[in-house]
């Protein structure tokens, strides 16, 4: 069997597929960074899911793309988590950047965006991957993000600065509290998942001028920051984006990137179905015997 995984901070997509590129099952669980998740932590919390405990003794291949694997320290928190679990399996971890410009290549250069839980960006142009801008995450980054609308969401509320309509509509959606939303930021793990759930909310009011500012807001940042710093952006390479956030948001998206002179491409809400798609057809992975 082989297993292709596309983790977000959130949620990972999971596909099995058999000897033959079938697919047998698919199932989102939880996601994991290494940011934030010890290789235990990680094995642990798999081995509680009974689909993962029917077939980890069958899986040959394991390909993992994760929010946080951006180095080879990272990777190996991941990588550890996994092959003690899938202890017959080539196991092999990257970024989900790389996951990202697999899915949506279309056989020319391009941009590619993950606007999801959190925010990133990178070239692709079909060998390598370029990145010019880090990505420092919930604390300093992740500008157009779930992350970002959820904590502008929850300052605004506590500070009183929604419209009013918005302030009781929160209270009745969240039903929560300052000292509960500061005890979940501040004393508690995964406060970036945290604050990301909070932007359902800005789904939910997507018409509402007040939420489209902030995610226009968000979007131009991101834009400014980490399209426009690739000289490619300036020549008119396509830049296309995955993620739940460019997805809900798609129509504002497209605006900002009209008015930034930015050639928007398309956007991908869950890449993991074109990401199986250029493992079988580009990666050739049911040719592969490889080794830890």
């Amino acid at each position: 069997m082989i297993l292709i995984i596309e983790s977000g901070s959130t949620k990972a997509d999971w596909v099995c597929l058999d000897k033959t590129g079938a697919e047998i099952d698919r199932w989102s669980i939880m996601g994991f960074n290494p940011y934030f998740h010890s290789a235990n932590f990680i094995s642990q919390t798999l081995l509680k899911y009974p689909e993962i405990q029917e077939i980890k003794e069958s899986v040959d291949q394991v390909w993992f793309y994760g929010a946080g694997c951006s180095s080879e320290s990272l990777n190996k928190i991941v990588f550890h988590g996994l092959t003690s679990v899938f202890q017959n399996a080539m196991v092999r971890v990257d970024h989900d950047l790389k996951a990202a410009a697999f899915a949506t290549y279309n056989e020319e250069p391009h941009i590619v965006c993950i606007l999801g839980t959190g925010s990133n960006s990178c070239y692709f142009d079909g060998n390598k991957l370029t990145e010019k801008v880090p990505a420092l995450a919930y604390i300093l980054g992740d500008e157009g993000s779930a992350c970002s609308i959820g904590k502008k969401l929850c300052a605004d509320w506590i500070y009183k600065l929604m419209p009013k309509t918005l302030i009781d509509d929160f209270d009745d959606y969240f039903k929560t509290s300052k000292k509960e939303i500061l005890e979940n930021v501040y004393h508690r793990e995964h406060a970036n998942v945290y604050l990301a759930s909070f932007s359902r909310f800005a789904g939910d009011h997507s018409e509402n001028p007040y939420i489209q500012k902030i995610v226009r807001d968000g979007f131009r940042k991101f834009l400014e920051i980490h399209v426009m710093c690739f000289e490619e952006a300036k020549m008119g390479v396509p830049v296309n984006f995955v993620g739940s956030v460019a997805k809900a948001f798609e129509s504002l998206l497209k605006e900002e990137c009209e008015r930034l002179n930015i050639s928007y491409g398309r956007t991908q809400a869950k890449p993991v179905n074109l990401l199986v798609q250029y493992h079988l057809k580009t990666l050739d992975i049911l040719s592969k015997e490889l080794n830890n």
